[in-house]
């Protein structure tokens, strides 16, 4: 089970707003905000296919959640993505700077296959 850190840019995706009229309960919200997105040459180095399940790890917390190649072009190497909700909260940091608003983007994260 190969460990590696990758930066996480957790975000909002249109699918999560169109779904989020239906309710925060319903499948397809569910499903947009626990899939995260790979660099597709990540997820062929690191042997996973679309569906796989991968484990993220921060100081903050733990998560386990299937993977999905992002479009060609739309993640560098190196960069995660996954849709802001419960599985990106429990990865953030409490920090909010006075802002309100805790570190959300751009943070290391280590990626386990499982």
């Amino acid at each position: 089970m190969p460990r590696e850190t990758f930066i996480l840019i957790p975000g909002r995706t249109s699918r999560q707003g169109t779904t989020l009229n239906e309710g925060k309960l319903t499948g397809a919200y569910l499903d947009e905000i626990s899939t995260l997105q790979m660099n597709p040459d990540d997820m062929t180095r690191l042997g996973l296919n679309a569906g796989d399940r991968v484990r993220l790890r921060t100081d903050q917390g733990t998560i386990e959640l299937p993977c999905q190649p992002a479009k060609p072009g739309e993640l560098p190497a190196g960069v995660l993505f996954l849709p802001y909700g419960e599985w990106s909260s429990r990865l953030m940091g409490p920090e909010t700077h006075a802002t309100g608003m805790p570190d959300s983007k751009s943070f290391d994260v280590e990626l386990e296959t499982l």
